[in-house]
């Protein structure tokens, strides 16, 4: 591990991969199956279980807990104290580690401060959860989601602008920010160019 900087108070355990240019804070505890990928940032009392892959240059901000079975594409951003599950119905008297279920947040996804997203669901690419937002099915790419469960408010830009299209049907906008364009067709949002 080279170029790597780890705070004195943090723990890493032997085994785990950190990239190139990764930052570990203060109190952070990195389990030994954990693979991190390169230029990532790790914020203080940040936790890592041992089955998760966090990609390139993520920001995993302070007081958020990575458990086991979830998968961080690159340039994910998970918000202040934001939350994972691993396991849909637990109980302190039922051992359910068999029972863990994948969660999957795809490239450029950003998941705002205090967001909650239950274990076994895909967050697309780009999409923007609100803060204080509870996911608990799949998140197509570019969505704007708010609420309690989550519900989509609208659309986003890779940059983070929100886009001016309809929730459903057709339409053409542009990232108000970069000038890139984003076609709406048949539910699903995609880049041109």
């Amino acid at each position: 591990m080279t170029d790597i900087f780890i705070h004195p108070t943090a723990i890493v355990d032997d085994g785990a991969q950190i990239g190139t240019g990764s930052r570990v804070w203060h109190w952070a505890h990195v389990c030994g199956g954990a693979r991190i990928g390169n230029g990532v940032s790790l914020g203080q009392n940040v936790f890592v279980g041992n089955k998760v892959v966090i990609g390139n240059q993520c920001k995993v901000q302070n007081n958020v807990s990575v458990y086991d079975n979830v998968t961080l594409e690159d340039g994910v951003f998970c918000g202040p104290s934001m939350v994972f599950t691993n396991v849909y119905n637990p109980r302190a008297l039922v051992e359910r580690k068999d029972e863990y279920r994948n969660t999957l947040v795809k490239r450029g996804a950003t998941l705002g401060a205090n967001c909650t997203i239950v274990c076994g669901v895909s967050v697309g690419e780009y999409a923007f959860i609100g803060a204080g937002t509870v996911v608990n099915k799949d998140v197509p790419a570019y969505a704007l989601m708010v609420g309690v469960p989550a519900k989509q408010i609208g659309w986003m830009s890779e940059y983070g602008e929100k886009l001016d299209l309809p929730l459903t049907g057709d339409g053409m906008a542009t990232c108000p920010h970069t000038g890139k364009a984003y076609m709406l067709k048949a539910g699903q949002v995609t880049t041109e160019g």
